[in-house]
């Protein structure tokens, strides 16, 4: 009796291995930032409806694939899900790029309504590359960190700029300054090295790679808001049953409408926090602001121009 019991128990968890799923989450910022932190909250969740039949293990700081590898990996299946920060793929589509416009949505409220423009063709696009979206969360909104105090972009001239997507290079370009590619996990020793003498991001990226030890002013440009996205390789979401499907679906739901939230509490939050680790957080002068509301024009009058038909859509879905 005792040997047909334990191969009962035996067979009853060979059956329950077989049922679960295990996928790893590529994801590229640092494991205590806020988006990392609701990706763990989101593959808990995941865990706790489906009732551990979809494990979702999150491999944070771009350790299981750097940042600009994620999105192929993805697509490819090496992993089965993935965060990337969109606007740095926008040389493979305009579409991604649309929230890396400066001063085009400068507030959670236009940020938010400018996703639900571009979402449609969005969805679409990653769909034709095999691939579902789950969810986005906004970054708050971009900033200027330099090392110096400056009146205009004119002061910015051949300084080494920190770019981390077509669009900051763009910046970069048109204001004189010199571009350097740098993922955020690169960014401190960039930093520390003299590689990278200012950037523009947002609060959290200055807090989470201690700028505040190499750089002393943080301008409260608000320039725009860019978004991180999820999403999960096409073939592992089919392979799922129904149920789990939904509730992936459902989980990422409410880490969209979390993120958003905790990006908005988040903005304040660090800049306080810079402020306190001593670094002065000012507001533009008149001509930096009007400096860099020109580069957006500029911008998205290339922008459009570049994303065609779908682009033009948004632009319009925008401002309705």
């Amino acid at each position: 009796m005792k040997s047909v019991l334990t191969a009962v128990a035996l067979s009853c968890a060979a059956l329950s291995a077989a049922a679960q799923t295990k996928w790893d989450l590529a994801a590229a910022y640092p494991a205590a930032n806020f988006q990392t932190e609701n990706l763990v909250q989101f593959a808990n969740d995941v865990d706790r409806v489906t009732a551990g039949k979809l494990k979702i293990t999150v491999h944070a700081n771009a350790s299981l694939f750097k940042a600009p590898e994620i999105k192929r990996a993805v697509q490819s299946g090496q992993a089965q899900i993935g965060e990337v920060l969109l606007v740095n793929f926008e040389n493979e589509w305009a579409g991604f790029g649309i929230d890396g416009i400066p001063f085009l949505a400068t507030g959670y409220k236009d940020a938010f309504k400018l996703y639900q423009a571009q979402k449609p063709a969005l969805e679409k696009k990653l769909s034709d590359q095999g691939m579902v979206l789950l969810y986005t969360v906004a970054w708050p909104p971009q900033g200027l960190f330099v090392k110096k105090e400056i009146a205009s972009v004119a002061d910015m001239r051949k300084v080494k700029w920190r770019a981390y997507s077509p669009s900051t290079a763009k910046v970069a370009d048109l204001i004189g300054a010199q571009p350097v590619t740098v993922q955020v996990a690169e960014l401190p020793q960039a930093m520390a090295t003299g590689v990278v003498e200012a950037y523009m991001s947002s609060g959290s990226t200055g807090f989470d790679t201690k700028t505040y030890e190499h750089f002393k002013y943080f301008y409260d440009l608000e320039g725009w808001l860019p978004k991180n996205a999820v999403f999960v390789n096409r073939k592992a979401f089919d392979a799922l049953d129904k149920p789990t499907q939904d509730a992936l679906l459902k989980a990422g739901a409410e880490a969209e409408k979390r993120g958003w939230k905790i990006s908005e509490e988040k903005n304040d939050f660090y800049k306080k926090a810079l402020t306190e680790k001593g670094m002065k957080i000012l507001p533009p002068s008149p001509k930096m602001t009007a400096d860099f509301k020109q580069v957006g024009t500029i911008m998205l009058d290339d922008w459009v121009k570049r994303a065609g038909p779908d682009g033009k859509a948004m632009i319009e879905a925008f401002r309705k």
